[in-house]
């Protein structure tokens, strides 16, 4: 019996020292290929909440391994794990529209009129965040601007690629509008909102509901620091900021071939740009071009990219980035035109700048009207943690209450 207890020591303890070392790995792996420059605010916090990440893709990498779970439903489990009580001043509310799921927020308060509502679609990638990951913002917008707020569970990637997210986020979008009457809703006061992921799927729902004449029509579009092309992962951003966290370029480019293909197998062709042939890029450089993006956007190490073609092969699995539903900057301008007024919300040391960037020129070339809110020592993903105790961040805060 003691040797067996010993044997069972010595094992675990060996599996302890692997996994520390494991996890030590990561971080120094970290350490040496991430950059937080020096224009981030309280950079410690930043570089805390990476380590914690990188910790949680550790022990789902592990669990993988050994036939435990998905790292990616781990991760997944880790993020929306935290389940918050009721709120005084909110009514909440799991419901379907269709098949789609959805939470709806209502204030508690009694209205004189019919509120606004929101539609919320979360980022996360298109392959993490849920109705959880969001339940902080969601009830913040929700509190803090009188709205009524629904917050979508779209279908995520790579189970469900796309246009999976896309036709959730539209059809519960379609079926809000179709019954705004149930919700106290103004029918003139609808907003769809949506940050990183979402901010992409919000663009994209705003732009195909825009030429409706069935449905109400939207009365703005927030976008907080959207992807909304993948032509060019070579634009000034991408090259400042490829290692700043929360998100680099490399990941950037893996969860759009998630959402697009299920794999990330072609990541080194649409890094480089070899993944769209040179005529087509041609046709889309009057939108996609550093020359539209303004220069003091580009003084911090910004070297302008050789254009590369690519084989057929290759451009038969990448041509659905052409269609605006998946990258919304390529829509058409008859379509921009129709478009509601615009909030878009950047990050200096975002890797998605320059894509916020671009559409709101595209915007504003149109007659669109744009609401545009920099911040200047932010990063991406700065809003989530508004709310926590010692990982919130100012700008973050400043940046949510220029959206509410």
């Amino acid at each position: 019996m003691a040797v067996v207890l010993t044997v069972l020591v010595l094992f675990l303890a060996g599996f302890l020292a692997g996994f520390i070392l494991l996890v030590m790995g990561a971080i120094n792996f970290d350490f040496s290929n991430s950059e937080i420059p020096p224009g981030v605010n309280q950079p410690a916090k930043l570089r805390i909440i990476h380590i914690l990440l990188i910790c949680t893709a550790v022990v789902g990498k592990i669990l993988e391994n050994i036939g435990i779970c998905t790292q990616v439903s781990f991760v997944r489990y880790m993020q929306g794990r935290k389940t918050l009580g009721m709120d005084p001043k909110l009514f909440i509310k799991d419901l379907w529209f269709g098949k789609v799921p959805v939470r709806i927020y209502q204030p508690k308060a009694p209205s004189a009129s019919q509120r606004r509502g929101v539609m919320f679609f979360h980022g996360g990638g298109w392959v993490f965040g849920s109705l959880e990951t969001h339940e902080k913002l969601c009830r913040f917008i929700a509190r803090e601007s009188e709205s009524v707020v629904v917050s979508v569970g779209y279908r995520l990637a790579p189970e469900h690629k796309y246009p999976a997210a896309y036709e959730d986020c539209l059809n519960a979008t379609q079926h809000f509008l179709q019954h705004l009457q149930h919700y106290g809703v103004d029918p003139a006061r609808v907003i769809v909102c949506g940050d990183s992921a979402g901010g992409n799927l919000a663009a994209a729902v705003s732009q195909t509901l825009a030429g409706s004449s069935e449905l109400p029509k939207l009365r703005a579009q927030i976008l907080i620091y959207p992807g909304l092309q993948a032509l060019d992962f070579n634009l000034p951003s991408y090259q400042q900021n490829q290692g700043v966290p929360l998100l680099f370029r490399e990941r950037a480019a893996f969860y759009v071939l998630q959402y697009l293909n299920g794999n990330a197998t072609n990541l080194e062709e649409v890094l480089e740009g070899s993944h769209i042939p040179v005529d087509v890029k041609l046709n889309y450089r009057k939108w996609v071009n550093p020359h539209n993006i303004p220069e003091k956007f580009k003084v911090r190490g910004y070297k302008p990219h050789v254009l590369l073609d690519c084989t057929t092969e290759v451009f038969e699995k990448m041509k659905k980035f052409c269609e605006p539903t998946l990258c919304p900057l390529f829509a058409e301008d008859r379509i921009i035109q129709q478009l509601p007024e615009s909030f878009i919300l950047t990050c200096e040391y975002d890797v998605l700048r320059d894509d916020g960037l671009l559409y709101k020129k595209r915007l504003e070339d149109n007659g669109v009207r744009v609401t545009w809110y920099h911040l200047e020592d932010g990063f991406h993903g700065i809003i989530n943690p508004f709310n926590s105790a010692w990982l919130s961040f100012p700008a973050g805060k400043r940046g949510l209450e220029n959206i509410v």
